[in-house]
């Protein structure tokens, strides 16, 4: 078994690629052996067996086009090290235990990987997209796992003479935890299955438009929300959440900060998908896949309020992408991400129809009603009829009676 790693960022351009210096020489025209000379600033899981790393190829022209994907070995076929030499380590604040150094390539050997001119495609297809799915995941685990903390430290901890999950503050804040960690998971699994479906050939080809956008948007997304949800349970354990020894809520929230800022930070994912948009119109594809699972919802409100909000980003987008590229980003943000928690509802939707159809279980329909309030409709809790009473029920609520095996189950029993 090999542990790999990718090394791309160079202190010179950061996410700008096309900047990589680094470069690639052949050791003889016979020779499937490479040598790389140059240096790369980001180098996580520096210790690994095996790196995929980009450098550039001569006579290939500046920029990305000019960037070939190479495989370089730590050990070489004798068993001694590679031109590989870590100059530091850098002191990370999260994902300390996943080493990140900067690295000096001296006559490093290297064996090219694919065709020459397609390193920068092959890197972004096989490497950085996979990793961008798995990041999005990762911070779906993060987020649950602050969620079940809290929860859990809300049932047992006293005062004031009752548990703390009575408060209705303590329900609202769980209940928001709850609710943008099912909806992000939701999306990422669909955006998992869909991948599987394009990669097989399942798919219409207009769905890998629809996987290419997804990708970029879920995991600006998912990062976000992870992030407010870590802090609301740190805000749920009260002065416990700052002490790094008492739960595990510190470094959830650092290493969810790390997960925001590799695979492409925030600003980065924008601005990719802004010109994917001008260059490939991947908006409408992506917008009649989710028009078509917001048709489907079986809530009526669901399906009519978002169907409105969707043609309301529809209006809003085209207007912005009449603007001139740099002029729109300032608008665009904001405008994602309700697209993305558009998608996520329709999602989480969707999986309430399932399960309340085969589980009998209607807490993700409630969880999604919640989802539409907060995060599409943004309306006030004065403005929503029964609310005190909908999050103290999304708190306690106990899952109906199975009708397959006849028994009681908490709802948090199992994962929702």
């Amino acid at each position: 078994r090999f542990h790999g790693a990718q090394f791309l960022t160079e202190v010179q351009g950061g996410s700008d690629v096309g900047a990589n210096a680094t470069y690639a020489t052949r050791l003889d025209t016979d020779s499937d052996v490479w040598l790389l000379n140059g240096e790369k600033w980001f180098c996580s899981n520096v210790t690994a067996d095996v790196a995929l790393v980009t450098a550039r190829v001569p006579a290939q022209g500046d920029g990305t086009r000019g960037l070939g994907m190479f495989l370089v070995p730590r050990y070489l076929e004798d068993g001694s090290l590679n031109g590989v030499h870590i100059r530091r380590l850098k002191d990370k604040l999260g994902t300390r235990s996943m080493a990140s150094a900067e690295l000096e390539f001296q006559d490093a050997v290297a064996y090219l990987v694919g065709e020459a001119r397609a390193g920068f495609k092959n890197m972004m297809n096989f490497v950085i997209n996979p990793s961008r799915m798995y990041n999005a995941l990762a911070c779906c685990g993060n987020a649950r796992r602050a969620y079940v903390v809290a929860r859990s430290y809300a049932r047992t901890r006293q005062a004031f003479g009752r548990p703390l999950i009575h408060f209705p503050l303590i329900q609202q804040t769980l209940v928001e935890m709850r609710s943008d960690s099912a909806a992000m998971l939701a999306g990422s699994l669909r955006l998992a299955k869909l991948w599987d479906e394009v990669e097989t050939g399942k798919a219409a080809p207009a769905l890998a438009q629809v996987l290419r956008l997804g990708l970029n948007l879920n995991k600006f997304r998912t990062a976000m929300l992870a992030h407010d949800v870590i802090n609301k349970g740190i805000e749920v354990l009260g002065g416990n959440g700052a002490i790094e020894s008492f739960s595990v809520l510190p470094r959830l929230l650092r290493d969810n900060i790390v997960y925001e800022n590799w695979e492409g930070p925030h600003n980065v994912l924008l601005a990719q998908a802004s010109r994917d948009m001008r260059r490939y119109l991947v908006h409408q594809p992506f917008c009649d896949y989710l028009r078509e699972m917001l048709r489907a919802q079986t809530q009526e409100r669901l399906r009519a309020e978002g169907l409105a909000a969707l043609e309301q980003i529809e209006r809003e987008l085209s207007d912005v992408l009449l603007m001139d590229e740099t002029s729109a980003s300032i608008f665009f943000r904001a405008l994602m991400e309700q697209l993305i928690d558009l998608f996520y509802l329709a999602c989480l939707g969707l999986e309430g129809m399932w399960s309340s159809l085969v589980k009998q279980d209607h807490s993700k329909r409630r969880l999604a009603e919640f989802f539409l309030d907060r995060r599409i409709l943004k309306r006030a809790p004065k403005d929503i009829p029964d609310y005190a009473d909908n999050i103290a029920r999304l708190c306690a609520e106990i899952r109906p009676t199975r009708v397959d095996r006849g028994e009681d189950v908490d709802d948090e029993a199992v994962d929702d």
